[in-house]
């Protein structure tokens, strides 16, 4: 059963489900932030399916988030590397882990986030790039402006 697209929506939080919303997306994601590039690495990491990782690869080159590159011709072989987009969304994950320590984690972290020059357990905020203020409410709160036309979401 296919499930529903989000493809068609303003939204930019569906949209994103559009492209990593299924959890092996995330996780496939999170293993290439630790260093996997082959078919293999993900599969035994993941312990998935071939087919299921095949198809969730494949998603997310299309997505722009992963790219394949071709490194053996016999017998042909591809590696998948972070695109741009895709180091993108480090913080997200990031975010993610922050979230599941705090709230689903009762035997304490195992997973932290730590300052590469000193060690130190960092403690993940989103800031305002202008401001640099915390992004807590109030004062900060989402507000949905005009969808956007035909004429604009094609330029």
């Amino acid at each position: 059963m296919r499930r529903k697209s989000f493809e068609g929506m303003t939204c930019p939080i569906a949209r994103s489900l559009e492209r990593v919303g299924e959890w092996w997306s995330i996780l496939i994601l999170r293993d290439a932030f630790l260093g996997a590039t082959r078919f293999e690495q993900f599969q035994k990491s993941l312990d998935i399916a071939p087919n299921m990782l095949t198809r969730r690869l494949a998603a997310l080159v299309e997505a722009g988030l992963l790219e394949r590159r071709r490194y053996s011709e016999r017998p042909p072989r591809d590696e998948y590397v972070l695109t741009e987009r895709g180091r993108d969304f480090r913080p997200v994950l990031w975010s993610l882990l922050a979230w599941g320590n705090k709230h689903f984690a009762p035997e304490g972290p195992s997973v932290v986030i730590v300052d590469g020059e000193t060690g130190a357990v960092a403690d993940p905020v989103l800031v305002d790039r202008a401001t640099g203020r915390p992004l807590t409410s109030p004062p900060f709160r989402t507000r949905r402006l005009r969808p956007a036309t035909q004429e604009t979401a094609d330029v």
